[in-house]
């Protein structure tokens, strides 16, 4: 049995005093992922420790949640910014969603142009609250971040190793050797047309 490492949430800020926080999903099955009781192991401060669903509510399209060893604000505040992951059994995910992906399955892919040319390979993905951006790595060894959004990639091959993409022009072309674009502290401010 596989098994694979699921980022479910973001913790966010701390929520009233007495220790619930807001949550960034990163899943789209929140209800059976922050069950009351479910643990998660987690790293605060360089030290470990677990972090059990005491509950959790949703309040104008945001998700909050208690956890029971958390009982303050202080305490709530220290957990920001830190992913909540669980293993999960890589083939029966597969099963329920043959199209699903993981972002931790994309690294390594190679991305190819729609027309067939070689972009690079993906190196991770960031969560931004807009959108994620995939990385990927140029053969030329730049690091472009391309948004993950359906237009701009539509099509994820898990079995074939390669992610599709339709970058808009100019995203992943180099500049030419020499040109570095315009120094911001000796151009000289664009002229007014009026």
């Amino acid at each position: 049995m596989s098994t694979l490492e699921v980022i479910v949430a973001t913790i966010g800020r701390a929520h009233g005093l007495r220790g619930e926080v807001a949550l960034t999903l990163r899943t789209d099955q929140p209800e059976e992922r922050l069950q009351d009781g479910t643990a998660f192991a987690v790293e605060v401060g360089g030290r470990p420790r677990t972090l059990t669903v005491a509950g959790t509510r949703l309040q104008q399209d945001r998700w909050y949640v208690r956890f029971a060893e958390v009982s303050d604000r202080t305490d709530a505040e220290s957990l920001r910014g830190i992913d909540l992951a669980l293993a999960v059994d890589e083939e029966v995910e597969a099963d329920e969603d043959p199209d699903a992906w993981y972002p931790s399955q994309l690294e390594g892919l190679a991305v190819r142009h729609v027309d067939g040319r070689e972009l690079g390979t993906v190196t991770g993905i960031e969560h931004y609250p807009a959108q994620d951006l995939l990385v990927v790595r140029t053969p030329d060894r730049r690091r472009v971040q391309l948004p993950l959004v359906e237009q701009l990639v539509p099509e994820v091959d898990l079995e074939a190793g390669v992610v599709l993409a339709d970058p808009p022009g100019g995203l992943f072309e180099a500049l030419p050797e020499g040109e570095q674009g315009p120094d911001p502290e000796t151009s000289a401010p664009p002229r007014s047309t009026r």
